[in-house]
């Protein structure tokens, strides 16, 4: 669907201008237009791309048929700015959604193109149509708030993940550690996505606050300065959430060790105790009662009570004497 928003110069706002309008809203320059495209036909939106506003093919064909990291391309006239917005669902561990965001800024209008839901779109959708002061700063600001409600919806997502890595890190623990490992790689990917994301954002609003754009006002960039802040912020907060992951990994495989180093010393205990009774039955290949050679000594019942005393004491007195020893502590 095509949507827009069209503020005129003595402060009335119109609602859903019809797309063969446009081109006479952008002669004015005192008036703003925001047009959204969202998961529109690219065959209509290309011809309102390149017809109405005379975007470059080039320029087009990015927002329509291309993926990209943030980045920021000045063509004179307008920027072609990529952003992305991020969901993350903990019951989907690892999947980590990227929303792709193109922005077509000029003097004085704003184009989005999506192609599927964003919230910060809506909620600042919103909000231009209750405050006007939003629109009478120009659409370089109005640029800049949609950014950082874009920014500010990381921090959900982040205190998600913080909350999952406490559950995991209570989990590991836990006899049912093994069922944590899956989770545990899938948020260390969900974190890795986000610092990809959030790096080339970073610098990409850091080049809207520091280079001089002719479509954006020197008095616009300390609101972006502002949203560079935010990001920054955010940016040292992921670092932290990778390094929570990775030390919950390391949790996780330090007890399992440790469980395995319990079962392995429970076997050799067992193995060492029973190593003198095979000892001494294999000496004597238990012969007691069908010797083959003469030895009435050796298969005398005396001396297979012996044998039995023997066999019953030496596991006993090597087990308190490992014990006294704190081999099994």
């Amino acid at each position: 669907m095509i949507h827009s928003l069209y503020f005129t110069p003595d402060g009335h706002l119109q609602t859903d201008l019809p797309p063969a309008e446009y081109a006479a809203v952008l002669a004015d320059k005192t008036a703003y237009l925001w047009v959204d495209f969202d998961d529109e036909a690219p065959e209509a939106e290309e011809a309102i791309l390149r017809e109405t506003f005379g975007f470059h093919p080039l320029a087009v064909d990015d927002a329509l048929r291309e993926s990209h990291v943030p980045k920021v391309d000045d063509w004179s006239d307008y920027l072609y700015i990529v952003v992305h917005a991020i969901a993350f669902d903990p019951r989907e561990m690892g999947d980590l959604d990227t929303k792709e965001l193109d922005v077509f800024l000029g003097r004085n209008y704003l184009v989005t193109h999506r192609t599927t839901q964003i919230g910060a779109i809506e909620r600042v959708w919103q909000i231009c149509q209750h405050d006007e002061r939003i629109w009478r700063n120009g659409v370089d600001f109005l640029f800049s708030k949609l950014a950082d409600e874009l920014v500010a919806s990381y921090m959900p997502v982040v205190e998600i993940m913080d909350d999952e890595i406490e559950r995991l890190e209570d989990v590991v623990f836990e006899d049912e550690a093994s069922e944590a490992l899956e989770d545990i790689f899938g948020l260390k990917r969900a974190a890795v996505t986000l610092r990809r994301i959030i790096g080339p954002q970073r610098e990409t609003i850091n080049k809207l606050a520091r280079d001089e754009y002719a479509v954006i006002d020197a008095r616009t960039r300390i609101y972006f300065r502002d949203v560079y802040d935010h990001l920054v912020r955010m940016h040292d907060i992921t670092e932290s959430v990778r390094d929570l992951v990775s030390s919950t990994l390391d949790s996780y495989l330090s007890v399992v060790n440790n469980r395995m180093n319990e079962v392995m010393k429970t076997l050799t205990i067992i193995t060492t105790l029973f190593m003198p009774l095979s000892f001494l039955t294999g000496f004597f290949g238990m012969n007691f009662f069908t010797a083959h050679a003469d030895l009435p000594t050796w298969t005398s019942q005396p001396a297979f009570v012996l044998i039995l005393l023997v066999s019953l004491v030496t596991p006993l007195v090597m087990f308190f004497w490992m014990r006294r020893r704190g081999w099994m502590k």
